[in-house]
């Protein structure tokens, strides 16, 4: 199944388990969303707050062997679950990173992890942040009360900053419902296109879209000033799936701006067959749509305005890995997708810069917190919703959608 595309696969009775675990938010194990490339384990984000978001792990990083066992050839399930563990125990992941051209072990110690989806807080009188991490069957729940609670702090908002950075996505409901809490009721969120009959739908601005379950309306009892506050929208290259579909609606109804780097490009659903009691099957169906009809597939949502990640730039940008770069990615469906060729020259550029940083052995400093007060993007996001200059990215590239490999 795997050999269809990087985000197909088998669910025997273990790995089943495990999946509807991580769409609680609670599992046991190292805390990474990771997708598939002819074989190879790539992460797409690690987990905020999880043992491998503290050993450093990034966006991007290619894992080669899971203790002693090589990755190169293993399916998707079998790295995850070589991966999964009691708490408290140690694995030890050989990563190799294309930024920094080296491979190196980090040893992980296991344990549940409880993700908390949602955090907010004020940055200063007036301005809010306010951050999802991933879409699980709490983030509507938990979104409703933080977003709450940031009004009763001050009912007389200027802006708010939703941050999305290294989101890896998660239920589409969720999607649905964070983009509804900012839109028009009733406007077009996402729709989806695919082969069969029931891959074609689209998703509005309403509770019937999100409440599959039934239950009450965790956005019933925001604010009408939700639905005008201005608002900037934080994404980058580890904005994966439910999130880039928020930034997209956001974007295409002109409600917010969107500001960071060019999100992963993954703009396929997933539907999860049961096959019997305990196994199942994941298996691309469709593709998602913004309001505007442009597909996410492989070209991810282009901010309206690049940001770098520090104030010294963000050189090594072009050498992370997108959905585009994946082995087998589904094309996006819109025209024919041509090679990139002004990515592929940053992505020289870049090269050439990481050969003479690596020569130098010059020390590459850990990213800042997100909400941090170091956090350079949501200082410049804060800017922007003031009015006040904004320092734009120098390095950016706008990536194309390139053709997937025969």
């Amino acid at each position: 199944v795997s050999s269809l595309d990087p985000h197909s696969q088998y669910f025997d009775k273990k790995s089943f388990k495990e999946f509807r675990e991580g769409t609680t938010g609670r599992f046991v194990g190292v805390g990474i969303e990771i997708t598939q490339e002819d074989g190879l384990v790539k992460v797409v984000s690690p987990i905020e707050g999880s043992p491998a978001f503290r050993a450093g792990l990034k966006s991007g990083d290619l894992i080669t062997k899971i203790d002693d066992t090589v990755v190169k050839g293993l399916t998707m399930d079998q790295a995850v679950k070589k991966m999964r563990g009691e708490p408290n125990t140690k694995v030890i992941l050989t990563v190799f990173r294309k930024a920094e051209s080296r491979s190196f072990p980090v040893t992980i110690i296991r344990e549940e992890i409880r993700v908390q989806s949602v955090r907010a807080k004020m940055v200063e009188p007036g301005y809010a942040w306010l951050r999802v991490s991933q879409f699980q069957d709490r983030t509507v729940d938990d979104f409703g009360k933080k977003l709450e609670e940031l009004y009763k702090q001050d009912p007389a908002l200027k802006g708010l900053v939703l941050d999305l950075r290294n989101d890896p996505g998660g239920l589409l409901e969720g999607a649905v419902a964070v983009s509804s809490a900012f839109l028009p009721t009733d406007v077009v969120v996402v729709s989806t296109n695919g082969q069969i009959a029931d891959s074609k739908a689209t998703f509005k601005a309403s509770p019937e879209y999100y409440l599959r379950r039934g239950g009450s309306d965790p956005l019933k009892r925001l604010p009408e000033a939700v639905k005008k506050v201005p608002m900037v929208v934080l994404v980058n290259e580890g904005s994966a799936s439910a999130s880039e579909i928020v930034a997209g609606a956001l974007q295409d109804h002109k409600r917010a701006t969107i500001m960071g780097a060019q999100t992963f490009g993954k703009g396929s659903v997933q539907t999860v067959r049961q096959l019997g009691p305990d196994t199942a099957l994941k298996i691309t169906t469709a593709r998602y749509y913004t309001p505007s009809g442009a597909s996410i597939q492989a070209k991810g949502i282009v901010p309206d305005v690049m940001l770098d990640e520090t104030a010294e730039g963000n050189v090594f940008a072009a050498l992370r890995v997108r959905e585009a770069d994946l082995e087998k990615h589904i094309a996006s469906g819109q025209g024919a997708e041509q090679k990139d060729e002004a990515r592929e020259k940053a992505r020289e550029e870049a090269r050439k810069k990481l050969e003479a940083e690596t020569a130098k052995k010059a020390e590459i400093k850990p990213l800042p917190e997100f909400g941090s007060a170091e956090d350079f993007q949501l200082v410049q996001a804060i800017n922007r919703l003031k009015g006040k200059p904004v320092l734009v990215s120098k390095t950016a590239v706008e990536r194309k959608a390139e053709a997937p490999a025969n």
